[in-house]
């Protein structure tokens, strides 16, 4: 059906556009976040597209549309807008009604409009109106689109008018094949509504607080005289001050009235209206709403509908002969397929010449109403109602036809009334059920209830309806399925076979428990049966009596009881005996189960209307999972009405409860160990699980980054109670995160357990209860002020004010340095961070200078974020008494697309506007540095700095005192007392868990970095916490070869002191991360003891020797490892602060000399070490899979004839670090400069490390790598000068040939008959989820494991050494934890990532966790071409410092901003060539739109062999990189799709990255 754009479709548009327009507030009910209702995308459009609504309080106002899962008790969401004087409407399926009957009976009294679509589609179930009709709601149906229109608008007009809730129901596919009609008119919406009424409602504040106890609330109306009673009618109880005919007023009545009322509620007899003795006096003029002003109220709506749009309406509406005398009154879906059937039968039909009766408003039941409409020549109706297992004999509709009929005048006999149950029809059968209504019908003795139609609906639409799991939810059953395997019961799960039995309902935590129980039960019987089979004679043999015996001794004791039930269940199946066959067909309950409950935080919204206090009251062997989805990010947003119960410290206060709480995304290995002990807990244990998503798709680094925050803040402490450890002398709680929240925390002092464990694990004392936040922000803000107030007490001049916003510390350098200057000129400063100062003293400064450096796309560095969004949007800062400047730093290319220009120096502009907009007066221009001028930044900033102190008065000071020059990284090493600085003492203090920026240049050459969460930098902010500083270790590992004793050892380090992962790094060894400060030393110690070391694995110092894995080569790879033992020895440095600071104990100081000098002594690096970091690697022909090219000494081995190895080609110069816009930056690939000997390698590889010491760039660390020393002085002249300290020449190259740069992945033989598999371990990261157990995999295998462990250059592992004898069992184990898979693209497992985002601090877009999704997006593409298998090298890193290298890769993306990339093409697959740039700062969609169309061309282009690197060249989409110093040359024209190209990127140090 094709309509017009203007056009409706369906019925739910129609409502949603209703609903919208005449709404403050829409909830929207979804199936899921991820799935629309009826009603959601309409919703959402119009919400998107800012469409008014006719209500608004305002000009312009948008109406909020609030999404809800269903099974989150969305109908809570609906009181607190209500009662702040909002118009609120739902929009629903009718799944949630039966459930929100507790709510239905309060909310009835408030003009809140429910608009339901009845399920399941096609043949919905009418029961779930009939069964709340007597909550006092109106209720209104409608049939068609264009009743749906008009009926949705009468729910809200009626709503308003009466104060009365309003449930307007339809069946949304039964519409499905009307014609579209006309949007709705906003005017003729407008007239209906009345906004005299919609302001009236506006103004009042309802107030009350109660969810579930009824708060006396009943609508009342005003007026001098009753209104005509038109029909003796229910009295219905609803409040909402109003204006008019019906003016209703707010009224609370008591408890003991209420309930009376309540209980007369919506009865089909005369109800005469009741005056509430709360409101005696007033009794005149005020009473409760009646049927009777329904009636009129509806009649009202209706006249004035018609008279718009033509369209009459009533109560009851009868089409047919005037004369007939049979008539069906259809209550269910398609009433006019029925009427068009009527209508075309032929005269011999029994049904010709019939009517057809529906209800358009269905409560109040207004008989009166009925009797007008029913012609009176009727004598017999039938009542088709389509209500699925009905309790009672008679239908409700049935019941209401009768004692409207019996209670009206007589007039003659009342007509034959006949109920039938309406199943599902189709137009097929529609003539065929109604032969057989009108056939019963007309019989002298009519039966009652007959079924007509398929009662089990239509099975394709009732499939579609079927609930299902949210994909993202699948993390915890999977870890059941692991743990428990055939054990496992889910009692509620979804999609299980329980016949009869909908799905909304079987999955149900009540139905879960009582299947449970009942399964309890019959297994406690069966036991019984066993027994007394056990002492029976009617086996065939006396074997079967002996094992049933054992298993009755054991049958509580889950693994006593499995095991040897599957010996008697063996010995049961060939006895063959009836006994025995009798017993087999229960043989499930041989086995004890794990028995589990799955919820959602639906549960704790009422915990014993959910079943929650239901479970945990019973004391049986129940286990409970309640996942908890709502993000942390969220829980400010959420209703403050919608306070959701702590499950956990509810079912803890109950004593005899198992509870933990725990996250799958923060410790994996805390559920498995909390799933074990709730299982072996004998009764009930709670499970409390989170797992914060918006959309069930939601991406797994959403979740993550949601979990770390909530973990991290305790907003969700991960904890154990187990109130049976007492038993065994054992704490009840263990806490296995760092923060509980307040709540918990009283627990636990109550019953003494808070000092019990504080007692035993003191570090926790100062972490337990959750911050004050925005509370302890302000206190923090005050007294940073007020000490910088006191400092300038005695002091004269001027007061300056000088705040700041930087993310890389130039804007903070800018402003020490300028507040320095103006004390110097005599004016008292003070520099502050922006996010540091209290905003409300800003109106009371005399000067102020703002500076400010630019952020992702023009946004605020992170600490002025705060103070911006204030200042931004503050509608009192009054800043007429203030005089200000801004500096602003930014990058006039960073962002190279035109209509990105806006970007360049946006949070400077931005605050230098809104400074002037409140009135503040400009102190001078504001002052713009551009990273692309000649000195960067400093260029602008030399010409603003003088016009501010004339600005100030101060331009002509005398006699200033010389600036100190900043201190460099060079300063900090030869003051370091041969890398000890003050490292020891930071590790002491407890203050923080920081060490100062000196120490952290120092740690870098022990192996470690000082990093902080950047996932948790925003919410610790807010919360007055300092970062989650936590450090990163490195080991040095020569050659990535380690024992399995040793990975054992890295493991359990992982688990101890980091946070339970590991990372095989770009670097070909181990990396942990998370490693607080108060854990580093004993990490430290543990990897010593493991026979490893991090001294020099980062820093300026040669960093750790990377081999080739060579799994096919076993010998010739022993003895180029050796090779690279013997180069990292020799080049390791010599102090002894590294043995000092980590590995001796307290009282085994080392002997001090001359005082506090302890004496060392560097033969090779001196006491300022090299200029910058120094790599080598060594790669063995034809596998380049360590980049050799890559690193500042690149050796390639070289095999004589003998086999053995005998000497290594020697490259120099090669590196990948880059400062993004600055072409003076650049990678570089290695200058060959000849072959050396094999015993002579180590001293080539430090003539060379000499020569870069003595000659390489120390005052500017960008220029400080090799690359550049051979660059400046030509490689000729280097050359000379490394053979000149070598004391020979380096002999020609020899040939040599590389056929790749990645791994090769499976079982390989070497030439000694050992065995080796290569494990795919994505981008290095190795932990434990739910889909892949890796971790424990690796750790079961290396505890049986005799060969080595293998870490490659691109973060793979080799498996390396098994023999022939041990090989199946190998195998076995891998394919159990899943490691043997490696069939996965080409492009999967040719890629390679940084660790970037969240420990990185130079990061600024992600890289591990994100490009593993971009892969997943290209992998259709890829198939669709035939190149699922194809090899392509393709690399991320966050930064432009190259950790994964790459500017090798045939594709590239390194990041720009958060989500934005720079992408490069056409690097060399064997990883010979550099790639260049082909687009900037493109994102997600961009990259998918040029890659998707590159990728097919390849496939159909490309010559036989071509790697797609040499491909994407010879079409001429990118021009070849040369070398080095023409990388930035010859890039493409066209940056963006459209956009002419500049050189990219932000002005960052080119420092230490995070796998560098």
């Amino acid at each position: 059906m094709s309509f017009k754009k203007n056009d409706v479709p369906t019925a739910g548009e129609a409502v949603a556009r209703i609903a919208y327009l005449s709404s403050d507030v829409v909830i929207s009910v979804q199936p899921s976040m991820a799935v629309d209702s009826d009603f959601s995308s309409h919703l959402h459009a119009l919400a998107a597209a800012r469409a008014e609504s006719v209500v608004a309080h305002s000009r312009g106002a948008v109406p909020e549309v609030r999404s809800v899962r269903h099974n989150a008790d969305p109908l809570l969401s609906v009181f607190e807008p209500i009662r702040s004087g909002r118009l609120v409407s739902v929009t629903t399926s009718s799944s949630i009604l039966l459930q929100s009957v507790p709510h239905l009976y309060k909310l009835a009294q408030y003009p809140v409009v429910i608009h339901v679509s009845l399920e399941p589609p096609g043949y919905p179930n009418y029961a779930n109106i009939t069964s709340i009709r007597q909550t006092g709601f109106t209720f209104i149906q409608s049939d068609s689109v264009t009743e749906a229109q008009d009926l949705a608008l009468t729910a809200h007009a009626l709503a308003i008018r009466s104060g009365k809730g309003v449930i307007h129901f339809f069946d949304h596919e039964s519409c499905a094949y009307d014609e579209p009609i006309p949007y709705e008119d906003a005017d003729a919406v407008r007239r209906i509504l009345n906004l005299a009424h919609v302001r009236s409602f506006h103004a009042s504040k309802i107030g009350g607080s109660g969810l579930y106890v009824n708060d006396g609330r009943i609508a009342t109306v005003s007026g001098n005289e009753l209104p005509p009673r038109r029909e003796p009618g229910s009295l219905s109880a609803l409040a909402g001050p109003r204006s008019g005919q019906v003016n209703g007023s707010s009224k609370v009545i008591s408890t003991e009235t209420s309930s009376r009322e309540s209980s007369r509620r919506d009865s089909s007899a005369d109800s005469r209206p009741t005056i509430s003795s709360a409101t005696s006096i007033e009794s005149v003029i005020t009473r409760p709403v009646t049927s009777e002003d329904i009636s009129k109220l509806v009649s009202d709506v209706w006249a004035d509908l018609k008279a718009l749009t033509g369209r009459s309406y009533s109560p009851f509406e009868y089409s047919g002969p005037i004369q007939a005398e049979s008539a069906l009154f259809v209550f269910g879906s398609d009433a006019g397929m029925f009427g068009a059937a009527i209508d075309k039968a032929s005269p011999s039909d029994v049904y010709a010449g019939s009517g057809i009766i529906t209800v358009r408003l269905y409560r109040p039941w207004l008989g009166s109403e009925l009797l007008d409409a029913i012609p009176k020549s009727v004598k017999r109706i039938a009542v088709a109602e389509q209500i699925r297992k009905k309790t009672t004999r008679w239908g409700p509709v049935l019941l209401d036809l009768l004692s409207s009929l019996r209670t009206a005048p007589s007039a003659g006999a009342s007509p034959v009334i006949v109920g039938y149950q309406l199943g599902y029809i189709s137009h097929a059968t529609v003539a065929q059920a109604l032969r057989g209504i009108f056939q019963n019908l007309g019989s002298e003795t009519p039966m009652q209830n007959l079924e007509v139609g398929t009662a089990e609906g239509a099975p394709i639409l009732s499939e579609e309806y079927r609930l299902e799991q949210p994909k993202v939810e699948s993390a915890y059953m999977k870890i059941l399925h692991q743990l428990f395997g055939d054990r496992l019961h889910l009692a509620n799960a979804l999609a299980k076979d329980d016949a009869g039995i909908p799905s909304n309902v079987s999955s149900s935590p009540e139905y879960g428990f009582g299947s449970l129980m009942a399964r309890m039960e019959r297994r406690k019987a069966f036991v019984g049966e066993v027994q007394e089979a056990a002492k029976s004679r009617d086996f065939s043999t006396d074997i079967p009596r002996d094992w049933l015996t054992r298993w009755v001794m054991s049958a509580d004791d889950p693994k006593k009881a499995n095991d040897v039930a599957k010996e008697a269940v063996l010995r049961l199946g060939v006895d063959g005996s009836a006994l025995a066959s009798r017993l087999l067909s229960a043989k499930s309950l041989f086995f004890r189960e794990s028995s589990w409950l799955i919820g959602s935080d639906a549960w704790a919204y009422d915990l014993g209307n959910s079943g929650v206090h239901h479970v945990v009251a019973s004391g049986l062997n129940v286990n409970m999972l309640i996942i908890d989805s709502q993000p942390y990010s969220e829980r400010t947003a959420a209703d403050a009405s919608r306070r959701k119960k702590d499950i956990g410290l509810y079912a803890m206060n109950f004593g005899n409860v198992y509870v933990a709480s725990v996250a799958v995304y923060s410790s994996y290995t805390q559920v498995l160990q909390a799933m074990i002990e709730a299982d072996q807990f004998e009764g009930p244990s709670v499970v409390v699980a989170y797992l914060p998503y918006n959309k069930e798709d939601d991406s797994p680094l959403t979740v993550l980054q949601e979990t770390k925050v909530a973990v991290d803040l305790g907003y969700w402490p991960l904890y154990r109670w187990n109130p049976r450890n007492e038993e065994r002398g054992e704490l009840n709680f263990a806490l296995d995160s760092e923060r509980i929240k307040n709540e918990l925390q009283e627990f636990l002092k109550r019953d003494n357990h808070l000092s019990q464990l504080t007692r035993r694990h003191p570090e926790f004392s100062a972490n337990l209860s959750k911050s004050y936040g925005s509370e302890v922000r302000t206190l923090q803000k005050r007294k940073a002020k007020d000490a910088y107030n006191k400092l300038l007490e005695g002091l004269y001049g001027a007061p300056l004010t000088v705040l700041f916003a930087s993310d890389n510390g130039n804007a903070e350098s800018v402003a020490k340095r300028l507040g320095n200057r103006a004390k110097a000129r005599g004016l008292k400063s003070m520099v502050l961070a922006m996010d540091e100062y209290p905003l409300e003293d800003l109106p009371t400064e005399e000067n102020v200078v703002m500076i400010t450096a630019t952020a992702g796309q023009g946004e605020f560095p992170q600490n002025g974020r705060g103070f911006w969004e204030t200042v931004k949007t503050s509608t009192d800062l009054d800043l007429s008494s203030v005089n200000y400047a801004v500096f602003a730093l930014g990058d006039s290319h960073y962002w190279p697309r035109k209509e990105d220009k806006l970007y360049y120096n946006k949070p400077g502009k931005d605050l230098d506007a809104r400074a002037a907009f409140l009135n503040g007066k400009r102190l001078t221009d504001i002052g713009l540095g551009d990273d692309q001028d000649p000195d960067a930044y400093q260029t602008g900033y030399a010409e603003w700095e003088p016009k501010l102190w004339k600005a100030l008065g101060v331009d002509k000071v005398e006699g200033l005192p010389e600036e100190p020059p900043p201190i460099t990284n060079e300063d900090i090493k030869i003051e370091s007392n041969y890398l000890r600085g003050t490292i020891a003492e930071g590790l002491l203090d407890s203050t923080t868990g920081a060490i100062s920026a000196a120490d952290q240049q120092l740690t870098k050459f022990h192996g470690t970095y000082m990093q902080d969460d950047r996932d948790l930098r925003d919410e610790r902010k807010a919360e007055g916490l300092e970062p989650a500083y936590s450090f990163m270790i490195r080991c040095r590992l020569p050659g990535g070869v380690a024992t399995p004793l040793q990975w054992l050892q890295m493991d359990r380090i992982s688990s101890s002191y980091g946070n339970e992962t590991m990372k095989l790094t770009t670097r070909q060894t181990f990396q942990f991360h998370g490693v607080i400060k108060g854990k580093l030393r004993p990490a430290m110690r543990a990897i010593n003891q493991s026979l490893m070391t991090t001294i020099a694995a980062c820093g300026d110092v040669n960093r750790n020797v990377m081999c080739s894995s060579l799994p096919e080569k076993s010998r010739f790879h022993g003895e180029v490892h050796a090779a690279s033992k013997r180069i990292s020895d020799h080049l390791l440095p010599s102090t002894t602060a590294y043995h000092e600071i980590w590995l001796k104990d307290d009282d085994d100081k080392k002997t001090q000399v001359a005082g506090d000098a302890i004496v060392d002594h560097e033969p090779l690096y001196g006491p300022t070490y090299l200029p910058r970091k120094f790599k080598i690697t060594i790669a063995v022909p034809p596998h380049n899979d360590t980049d050799v090219y890559a690193h500042d000494v690149g050796l390639i081995a070289i095999k004589g004839a003998d086999g053995h190895l005998e000497g290594f080609n020697v490259l120099a110069g090669g590196g990948m670090g880059v400062t993004h816009n600055n072409k003076k930056t650049y990678p570089r690939t290695g200058s060959m400069m000849g072959y050396i000997s094999a015993e002579k390698v180590h001293l080539a590889c430090e003539k060379i490390m000499l020569v870069q010491r003595d000659h390489g760039d120390r005052k500017n660390r960008k220029h400080a790598r090799l690359k550049y020393t051979i660059d400046d002085m030509g490689v000729a002249v280097f050359n000379t000068k490394v053979e000149e300290r070598l004391g020979e020449s380096f002999e020609p190259a020899r040939p040599f040939k590389f056929d790749s740069n990645i791994d090769t992945f499976g079982w390989q033989k070497d030439e000694n008959g050992s065995n080796h598999f290569t494990c795919f371990i994505e981008n290095g990261r190795v932990e434990d989820t739910a889909d892949f157990p890796m971790r424990t995999g690796l750790r079961e295998i290396a505890k049986v494991h005799k060969g080595e462990f293998r870490l490659t250059g691109n973060q793979h592992l080799i498996l390396s050494g098994v023999s022939d004898e041990h090989l199946p069992a190998m195998k076995d184990m891998m394919k159990k934890y899943k490691l043997d898979n490696v069939r996965f693209s080409g492009l999967r497992l040719s890629s390679s990532a940084c660790v970037a985002f969240p420990t990185c601090g130079l990061a600024m877009a992600e890289s591990e966790r994100y490009l593993p999704e971009l892969i997943s997006k290209l992998e259709s593409t890829l198939e669709e071409n035939g190149l699922g298998q194809d090899s392509i090298v393709m690399r991320m890193t966050g930064c432009p410092n190259g950790c994964a290298r790459p500017w090798l890769a045939e594709v590239g993306f390194v990041g720009k901003a958060y989500g934005a990339y720079n992408m490069y093409l056409g690097g060399g697959y064997h990883g010979q060539r550099l790639n260049k740039l082909y687009r900037s700062s493109i994102q997600e969609a961009e990259i998918l739109e040029i890659m998707k169309p590159l990728l097919k061309r390849y496939a159909l282009e490309r010559a036989d062999g071509e790697r797609f690197g040499d491909f994407v060249i010879r079409i001429g989409t990118i021009k070849p990189t040369t070398e080095g110093r023409t990388f930035h040359d010859d890039v493409s024209e066209s940056v963006g799709l459209n956009s002419a190209i500049l050189t990219v990127a932000l002005q960052v140090a080119e420092e230490e990255s995070d796998e560098a």
